[in-house]
């Protein structure tokens, strides 16, 4: 494998899910456009691949009509080179890679699922595999519960068996939805059935290659990782994200800071956005054109653009954009809302709650 230099790597990302989990804030928008930190999720595995050189970037999509296309597009304004694959059928992560085959070409590639998120940016991995003598490598993380996962075993850093979600698992090590494969990858998938769910499971696949003798490399990765499938996990996700925002003082003599307000250190506030009479405790991230009055905004939050907060408390939340909270009495807390949702408190009797909500929501007093 030699000559190959990392900048001949090709790169995949699947996006095609419907992202039931998240449903309904998935009704509206794709899983990987779900912002984290106020920045959709599908862009932190960009990160990755941009810090390794990786550039040429093919994403899965369920139809040419997703607002990944119509938001993404040709991937310039972002520093790489899109091409979309449709997958009208979600028959499995082996069946979405195989779509990509003309795509990918004989080169090396990787694929990374687009609602899954690191700290772990993995260069040294996604820069060394294409000279390296491996056939596939899978990227894979501790669990505490095993049971729930596919598991790899594991000898001299190789993977020698794949399982999905055992029973008595031979490791504590899941696989972590990054994989890097050559083009023998795709000869592998013509040789599996569907699963028990109808699927071409990639794990399957990734068996057939360790059963012809081929060497599949172990990856561990340092710090956590998250699949943001669910609510909670995306909430947990902003919160390890805005954890890590570097340190800054608080603002001082602030056009933006009015009347009788609080603002902390690791607060990073958007463009025209107002906080008046409030008080604000980072880490947060407010975004462009949002208003914050008489109200506070605790640790781990993000709020979108064009957001209004009064009256009312929130922490460790997302509120995406054109939202409104007004005049709720208690605080907000671990709250996931979408685009344009407005939660406010009644101003006249009848002293009652009323709710408008799409399948799948959750409130709770």
């Amino acid at each position: 494998m030699a000559g190959i230099e990392g900048d001949d790597m090709k790169a995949l990302i699947l996006a095609a899910g419907q992202g039931t989990r998240l449903r309904p804030v998935t009704l509206t928008m794709p899983k990987s456009l779900v912002p984290v930190a106020n920045r959709w999720l599908i862009n932190y595995a960009m990160d990755s691949l941009k810090k390794a050189g990786l550039t040429d970037i093919g994403i899965v999509v369920n139809s040419m009509k997703s607002p990944i296309v119509s938001n993404l597009r040709d991937g310039k304004l972002l520093g790489v080179n899109i091409e979309y694959i449709v997958q009208d059928e979600q028959l499995g992560l082996a069946h979405a890679t195989a779509l990509c085959q003309e795509f990918v070409g004989d080169d090396p590639f990787t694929v990374f699922l687009g609602d899954n998120i690191f700290q772990d940016k993995m260069t040294g991995l996604l820069m060394s595999f294409a000279e390296s003598s491996k056939e596939a490598a899978v990227v894979l993380g501790k669990v505490p519960d095993p049971t729930r996962f596919g598991i790899a075993e594991i000898d001299n850093g190789n993977i020698v068996r794949v399982v999905e979600k055992p029973q008595d698992p031979p490791s504590n090590l899941a696989i972590a939805g990054v994989y890097l494969f050559r083009s023998s990858i795709f000869d592998a998938i013509k040789r599996i059935k569907p699963s028990g769910r109808n699927e071409l499971e990639i794990t399957d696949a990734i068996q057939v290659l360790i059963n012809d003798g081929c060497n599949v490399a172990s990856y561990e990765l340092n710090g956590w990782w998250i699949d943001a499938g669910k609510p909670d996990a995306i909430i947990m996700a902003n919160q390890l994200v805005l954890e890590e925002l570097p340190y800054t003082p608080a603002p001082e003599n602030s056009d933006q800071i009015e009347g009788d307000s609080e603002v902390s250190h690791r607060v990073l506030i958007g463009r025209n956005s107002k906080i008046s009479d409030s008080v604000i405790r980072g880490p947060v991230i407010i975004g462009n054109n949002t208003v914050i009055r008489d109200s506070y905004v605790g640790p781990y939050t993000a709020l979108g653009d064009n957001v209004i907060v009064e009256g009312s408390e929130i922490e460790a939340s997302i509120v995406m954009k054109d939202c409104e909270i007004r005049n709720i009495v208690g605080r907000i807390d671990r709250s996931l809302l979408a685009e344009n949702a407005h939660v406010t408190s009644a101003t006249h009797m009848p002293d009652a709650h009323r709710f408008v909500l799409a399948e799948n929501s959750y409130v709770q007093f």
